[in-house]
């Protein structure tokens, strides 16, 4: 495959592929906002789809959906002193008795509305004179507050249309590579960033997928060049965005992976290498396929891996972290991380434990495993293992150490049906060390 016929299939498979749905319940929810407010049942007026979607920025698992409700104007003496609450517990009310078997809500700024694989976030708001929105926000006893979502869906229209479609096409590209990664990044965030990195440059004005190997090393870069600040100013609306998590390290290792994947272009391999970028929705070469499904017709060790997209959508929004704890005889010794650190090889009789050591996501949610055995002992023994199960409820996993091998845990954190965080570690067995089993 050419560098163009691979960027172009895997922007085509980040496209949202339940939009009919996600629209029908944007239309539920405001047919159901009219008709209390209004008594209307139209389910297109007074309404604003927002967010990534509204942006057109999203890619397929997209789980946070945001929507305005514009308010009618002779509403605005009920909730203007200290009302704050009072329109987010109306906005539940309304939609519960349209729909009460739904689940719903009311969180600091918006009432929540919670589907299967995702959740509209609704925000009744009351427009301004100059196209801007209050909104309510219930903290320290209540405020109204400014949002200006349709400057940034301009400004990210008219960047697009300059850049040739680059800017969206590129936004969806970082939310692979975030997912990929399990980096929380949040979606204005990237949208600003890669924003700001096509304002910085007119190279790609005219180019299209035949450059983007060149698009992802460039913008990686810049990315890790960038100085650390904890906000960024939206397009548009110049709203300030926080940046959850330092990510020059991550665009680093980025930036480094694309080197090596241009590096391979033309060979058997660079389809594989632009996956360790950008995960499964980069298309896999025709020709590996082909020799795959081959090898598997002779081989006799059984293709267990599960994979976590294939299970539930995937949509970082929040930090997860494991450590591992090398123990031998119930004491332990090191961390994985100081053992690779300082290059001791991990050999036979140890016992891991890991653990999640940080997570930023509110409960409730579920955490999941993944314990996954590669190389040729692995397949030898027919133990390549990769079944992704549900922890306990200690928030750990213990394993041993029995055969040589590049071995890899997997977490995640699943809520609400979307795997919101997630996060892995390499173990890399010695001669005479290990796998698990």
């Amino acid at each position: 495959m050419s560098v163009s016929e691979m960027f172009s299939e895997f922007v085509a498979n980040l496209a949202i592929r339940n939009t009919e749905t996600i629209s029908l319940r944007y239309g539920e929810l405001t047919s159901a906002l009219n008709k209390h407010f209004r008594d209307t049942e139209s389910n297109t007026a007074n309404t604003l789809q927002v967010g990534s979607f509204g942006r057109k920025t999203g890619i397929h698992g997209i789980s946070d959906l945001d929507m305005l409700y514009i308010m009618p104007r002779h509403k605005w003496a009920s909730y203007e002193d200290d009302g704050q609450l009072k329109l987010l517990q109306d906005t539940k009310a309304a939609i519960l008795k349209r729909y009460p078997t739904t689940k719903v809500r009311v969180d600091r700024l918006v009432v929540t509305v919670t589907y299967t694989n995702f959740h509209v976030e609704v925000q009744p708001v009351f427009e301004q004179d100059d196209g801007s929105y209050l909104y309510p926000d219930t903290n320290d006893g209540g405020r109204w507050k400014t949002t200006k979502p349709r400057e940034e869906m301009e400004a990210v229209a008219d960047m697009d249309a300059v850049k040739n479609s680059n800017l969206r096409r590129l936004s969806k590209m970082i939310r692979a590579w975030r997912n990929k990664h399990g980096f929380a990044m949040g979606g204005l965030l990237v949208d600003t960033l890669a924003y700001k990195f096509l304002e910085s440059t007119s190279y790609y004005d005219t180019k299209s997928y035949l450059y983007y190997d060149n698009l992802s090393r460039d913008f990686f870069e810049y990315l890790s060049e960038l100085p650390e600040q904890s906000e960024y100013a939206a397009p548009g609306s110049r709203q300030r965005v926080r940046v959850k998590k330092k990510f020059q390290k991550k665009a680093k290792k980025a930036h480094r992976l694309c080197l090596e994947a241009i590096a391979a272009e033309g060979q058997n391999g660079v389809n594989d290498k632009w996956k360790k970028v950008y995960g499964r929705p980069f298309p896999a070469a025709k020709s590996s396929t082909e020799k795959s499904l081959t090898t598997d017709s002779v081989t006799a060790w059984d293709k267990t891996e599960q994979f976590i997209e294939d299970l539930y959508p995937v949509d970082i929004r929040e930090n997860l972290r494991i450590d591992c704890e090398v123990k031998q005889n119930g004491f332990r010794k090191f961390f994985l991380t100081e053992i690779l650190r300082s290059k001791i090889p991990l050999k036979a009789n140890k016992t891991l434990e890991f653990t999640v050591s940080e997570i930023s996501a509110d409960t409730p949610y579920d955490i999941y495993w993944k314990v996954l055995n590669r190389g040729e002992e692995a397949r030898k023994r027919n133990c390549i293992r990769g079944q992704i199960v549900r922890d306990g409820g200690y928030l750990r996993k213990t394993e041993k150490t029995n055969f040589q091998g590049d071995h890899i845990v997997e977490c995640y954190c699943v809520k609400y049906d979307v795997v919101i965080a997630k996060d892995r570690i390499h173990v890399p067995i010695t001669p005479d060390g290990s796998d698990y089993d």
